[in-house]
């Protein structure tokens, strides 16, 4: 066998025009494959970073914006809706309740435009938001409804801009009531998820229950699992619990980042898949190209075939001959494409900015799946050299 692999080699050498244009199918079709299955997983990572990596373990419940009639059931997000998904759904670690305001922040003589939430305590943690300086809300400071603010980068820096915003107090006007806050502590500029932290101002929740709205409804919930593998079984399980609970479809809104990041993972690898089929039809054609080849071969050689042959040698010795020669062929190929393949990827993705990830499964299927069609499209020229009369190739004829 090794033998009728260096003969291969040494056949390859003489015939070098023919060899590449042999080669050049299954080159194009292995490369092919190999980019667009590391673009797509470049993409995903991408999308991944997009989202931020925090957060991925919570679901967000909000009031449902498509309602079938007038008289469709909603559901009150207040303590006793807390105890119940604690009560009747499992795999949750945490629940946590916000209020959204819109509001307008200033110092001095400048002011911004800021999206208000009043979070509870170890919220902005436990969502992954860091300080740039400063402290969190502490338990006492929610109890207490002190009148404390977290400000977004963008906020922090409008108001600001000489980073000195630690203590000083900034008024914050909401449905044209003023409120005095001590600045406690500045966001660094992060993706956080589904909430946009740069343009935002956080407050304690217990000062919203007692200076805003005493008793207040949640406007919005936010549901930890007890994982990030847990999280899209979880925000089905809650979709299925209100709808049970109001019995209509569409009474709240959920969702989640985990579940939306594997949406598009999924589209995105049913594409990868499709286009990576596509490219695998000029491996085909490449398979087409060594078939060709190798019946030329077959025919130019008949005289060697036929003093083998006439020596003694075995048809499946001729067929294996053949079949090594057009396996060598792919095999060559499939090693060229992947390095192409591997080049061709890193100079788009450094030209797209994006990090450069390779998929050995991707080498691996697009490799074997080159030699094995320079195995099936040899075989029936090996097939008809080894079946070749020696009379009948000496005579030329």
């Amino acid at each position: 066998m090794i033998e009728d692999f260096l003969n291969a080699i040494s056949n390859f050498r003489r015939n070098k025009t023919r060899t590449f244009l042999s080669l050049l199918g299954i080159i194009i079709g292995v490369a092919s494959v190999i980019v667009i299955m590391s673009m797509g997983q470049s993409s995903s990572q991408e999308i991944e970073g997009t989202f931020g990596s925090s957060g991925l373990d919570m679901v967000s419940i909000t009031k449902g914006f498509f309602r079938r009639n007038r008289s469709a059931v909603t559901i009150n997000f207040d303590e006793e809706f807390r105890e119940e998904l604690f009560g009747e759904i499992e795999g949750i670690k945490k629940i946590w309740y916000e209020n959204n305001l819109s509001a307008t922040v200033s110092y001095d003589q400048t002011s911004a435009s800021a999206s208000c939430t009043a979070v509870e305590t170890g919220y902005m943690q436990t969502f992954g938001m860091q300080l740039e300086y400063g402290d969190y809300f502490s338990v006492t400071d929610d109890v207490m409804g002190q009148q404390k603010i977290i400000l977004g980068s963008d906020i922090a820096s409008t108001l600001f801009p000489n980073g000195d915003a630690l203590g000083k107090y900034v008024l914050v006007v909401t449905n044209k009531v003023r409120f005095s806050f001590e600045v406690t502590g500045v966001l660094k500029e992060q993706n956080s998820g589904m909430e946009n932290t740069t343009s935002s101002c956080y407050i304690p929740r217990g000062f919203y229950e007692k200076k805003i709205s005493p008793n207040p409804k949640a406007s919005t919930v936010m549901v930890q699992a007890i994982s990030k593998s847990r999280t899209t079984k979880l925000l089905e399980e809650i979709e299925t619990y209100c709808t049970k609970k109001t019995g209509t479809e569409g009474s709240v809104n959920v969702m989640s980042m985990q579940a939306m990041i594997e949406q598009i993972q999924t589209i995105q690898k049913s594409i990868s898949v499709m286009l990576s089929a596509i490219a695998a039809i000029s491996l085909l054609v490449g398979g087409i190209g060594i078939m060709n080849i190798m019946i030329v071969t077959v025919t130019e050689r008949r005289q060697e075939i036929g003093i083998r042959k006439a020596l003694g040698a075995k048809p499946s010795i001729i067929r294996r001959q053949f079949l090594i020669e057009s396996a060598s062929i792919s095999l060559l190929g499939g090693i060229i494409g992947i390095i192409f393949g591997i080049i061709v990827s890193f100079v788009i993705e450094y030209v797209r900015s994006q990090s450069f990830i390779i998929s050995l499964e991707s080498c691996i299927v697009a490799f074997v799946f080159s030699v094995f069609v320079g195995i099936f499209f040899g075989l029936s020229p090996a097939s008809k050299a080894a079946k070749l009369d020696p009379v009948v190739a000496l005579s030329g004829e």
